[in-house]
């Protein structure tokens, strides 16, 4: 079956893009906004409505399948590309990209996919978010022109062997904590919960804060969770622990801080995303390294999660490469075609790092089940609750496109066995 047309429109993501550098520098809070200016090439406020592009392919028997160019939250900032604007790539995709796709066979997804990441416009690559947006739509299209699921077309592609239950999805609470994670602990979410630690005032200005916020998670989710219920610890502390303490990591003082967090902790598993920003890729490896290993040495069991400076298919596999952490975020919009997550996901396999099919509150309910495939394709560790920041809107969305997966492939499989015994 044949691409026939790619159409692109303008529309709205699941959150707000934020100018992370502003933020990080102190910009007050005025209600949901912030005061100040931005300090981030593209930004025209240091909170503005998250956008993305709608992508709609038309196949030769008239179906329509989508994708949705999206881009994170801090977009800019830490080696990103720059801030996503829907209006300005609408014509991207429309011309040069259409030009390229119309006529290609759907079914053949990665090919397609690939011929976007070697793509030039004006002498530059494509905009990761359309790189991710166009691929989740030639994903969908390869899965309609088969009649088979999107999980099962890039398990075929890239030989891999699909989960045969739903991946632990990891809640994300946003700055609404407490109460976010409460509803996490009534409907047993796995993973949790984010904490969105981003500023002094979150952590403390010796980490306190943060401690007594772990203490809490442990004792109210024995409260509310189901019985038998053992959550793992996420929480992403956006470089703060490195902004307190400073460098080197491996130092008594920075250890017996982490030791301090498997205290509260208890018996439940705890890592941390993000522990420090140091600037570039080759800085952050050598500080995650150096905490990593202090860690080790101490005997301290709380895992550390690359999220700076790890954005590419490079980055992850430099980050892997070097043991610089338990758990890699491979963070969807920020690689490009959605095929190169999957393929980070694979270059964990063997390795003592973990995946983390992550990605950002600032997509969409599209891109999220999107990702939702590429999770049960890979058997990744962990996927990411999105899009927004309610928390009960994202699980959904990810844990339902899962289960419906799992459903209609186990009902594949029975069909094909009832058929074989009845050949018997």
């Amino acid at each position: 079956m044949r691409i026939e047309n790619v159409y692109a429109t303008p529309g709205f993501s699941g959150f707000y893009f934020d100018d992370q550098r502003a933020i990080k520098r102190g910009a007050a809070k005025d209600g949901f906004s912030y005061v100040g200016e931005p300090v981030t090439d593209g930004f025209d406020s240091i909170r503005q409505a998250g956008e993305a592009l709608i992508v709609d392919i038309e196949l030769e028997d008239g179906s329509v399948v989508r994708g949705d160019c999206a881009a994170v939250q801090y977009s800019g900032a830490g080696g990103r590309d720059p801030l996503f604007q829907a209006e300005e790539y609408a014509p991207v995709v429309e011309e040069p990209v259409a030009d390229e796709l119309v006529g290609r066979d759907a079914e053949a997804f990665l090919e397609n996919a690939e011929l976007l990441e070697e793509m030039e416009v004006d002498g530059d690559r494509l905009h990761t978010a359309i790189r991710y947006g166009v691929s989740q739509a030639l994903l969908a299209a390869a899965a309609e022109a088969t009649g088979t699921t999107r999980t099962d077309v890039l398990a075929d592609e890239l030989g891999t062997d699909p989960s045969s239950e739903p991946i632990p999805v990891f809640g994300q609470s946003g700055d609404d904590r407490y109460v976010n994670a409460e509803k996490m602990f009534v409907k047993g979410v796995p993973v949790l919960p984010h904490g969105l630690i981003n500023s002094e005032e979150k952590i403390g200005s010796e980490g306190e804060t943060l401690l007594e916020y772990v203490e809490w998670l442990v004792s109210r989710s024995q409260e509310l969770g189901p019985e038998g219920y053992e959550p793992r610890i996420h929480i992403d502390v956006y470089g703060m622990i490195g902004e307190i303490f400073g460098a080197p990591y491996d130092r008594p003082e920075v250890v017996a801080y982490f030791a301090a967090l498997e205290e509260a902790a208890g018996d439940l598993p705890i890592q941390i995303e993000g522990p420090m920003d140091v600037g570039d890729r080759e800085a952050q490896i050598e500080a995650m390294c150096e905490l990593r290993d202090g860690l080790a040495e101490a005997g301290v069991g709380v895992d550390i999660v690359a999220d700076e400076w790890c954005n590419t298919f490079e980055d992850v596999t430099a980050f892997v490469d070097a043991g610089a952490a338990d758990v890699v975020q491979v963070k969807t919009p920020d690689l490009g075609g959605i095929q190169r997550s999957a393929r980070a996901v694979q270059y964990c396999e063997g390795t003592d790092t973990r995946a983390y099919l992550g990605g950002t509150c600032n997509e969409t309910e599209t891109s999220a089940r999107a990702c939702a495939h590429v999770a049960l394709a890979t058997d990744a560790a962990q996927v990411l609750a999105k899009p927004g920041m309610g928390f009960d809107e994202g699980y959904m969305i990810v844990e339902n496109e899962m289960r419906r997966t799992v459903s209609r492939r186990q009902r594949g499989r029975l069909e094909i066995e009832e058929e074989v015994t009845a050949d018997d």
